[in-house]
């Protein structure tokens, strides 16, 4: 989402309305299967769009990004962009070809709760720069999962993923952050994935029943990014490659549960879910 500055505080989740998240999760976990199945060299992006879009009406889930409103309505059930596209490209008839990045987003309602999930699949053989870029956003992603029951404010895990990034030698985006997320799609807190004098001043305490959308975006150069005529597609400002990965997270005294991950087919871009360690004082 749209970075801004909002202070209210988050509303917590029960166990019960956890597992209703958990249902909406496996669903859009499933949906990304049927992306990555279908990304390959030839297939066109529309072509995705539509299976997933036939995937929840079979399973009576309400798609949430279409109809999502800005200047013109977003169109489309997935967000689908490529290589330097950084998020919310617009499926048409592109074509994907060997060598691209493909990012795709999606989330869906089902019986009330919600669940946001990306992935960045690479299509055919990517050159060793876009693995690296590829493996850099997992590993960030990765690292706000494992500090998450371990850490008292989230600038602690923010601050973890964008020096993980930067050690790299690529960008985090500031432009665009994670969000809390319940019985709708964008709830509070705003989840950046950088730390700075503003977001400080939104810094928000980790504890038991929060619900965040956590989303890295990595530029393999500099962060800036411009938004296209069409007002939704976001792009890296000097062209270069981009990834996007995201997990609805849910924090509980029992660790972290993921609840967008895949229980299916093997899911290289879900870790373990984790639990408290004990004498962690920080990095």
């Amino acid at each position: 989402m749209l970075r801004a500055n909002n202070n209210r505080p988050p509303e917590l989740k029960t166990a019960r309305e956890l597992a209703l998240m958990r249902e909406s999760g496996k669903l859009v976990a499933r949906a990304l299967r049927i992306c990555r199945e279908m990304a390959k060299p030839g297939v066109k992006t529309i072509e995705i769009d539509q299976a997933v879009e036939a995937f929840y009406t079979k399973h009576g889930a309400i798609p949430l990004f279409k109809g999502y409103p800005g200047k013109t309505p977003f169109p489309a059930v997935t967000c689908l962009s490529v290589n330097e596209q950084v998020v919310h490209g617009i499926p048409n008839q592109r074509v994907l070809k060997d060598g691209d990045l493909l990012k795709v987003d999606t989330a869906c309602r089902l019986n009330g709760w919600c669940a946001d999930r990306a992935i960045t699949v690479p299509i055919g053989t990517i050159s060793p720069e876009k693995a690296r870029l590829l493996k850099v956003g997992i590993e960030t992603l990765q690292i706000a999962i494992d500090l998450l029951p371990k850490r008292r404010w989230w600038s602690e895990v923010a601050s973890a993923m964008q020096r993980h990034v930067e050690q790299a030698g690529f960008s985090v985006v500031t432009a665009y952050v994670g969000h809390g997320i319940g019985r709708t799609m964008h709830e509070n807190p705003q989840v950046p994935n950088y730390v700075d004098r503003e977001t400080r001043k939104t810094d928000f305490r980790l504890e038991p029943g929060l619900t965040l959308a956590i989303e890295p975006m990595v530029n393999m150069r500099r962060s800036e990014v411009d938004t296209l005529g069409d007002h939704w597609t976001v792009v890296t400002r000097d062209r270069m490659p981009s990834v996007h990965v995201e997990h609805t997270l849910a924090l509980t005294a029992q660790g972290v549960q993921i609840i967008t991950a895949d229980e299916g087919a093997f899911d290289d871009e879900t870790p373990q879910a984790v639990t408290p360690a004990t004498g962690d004082k920080g990095i």
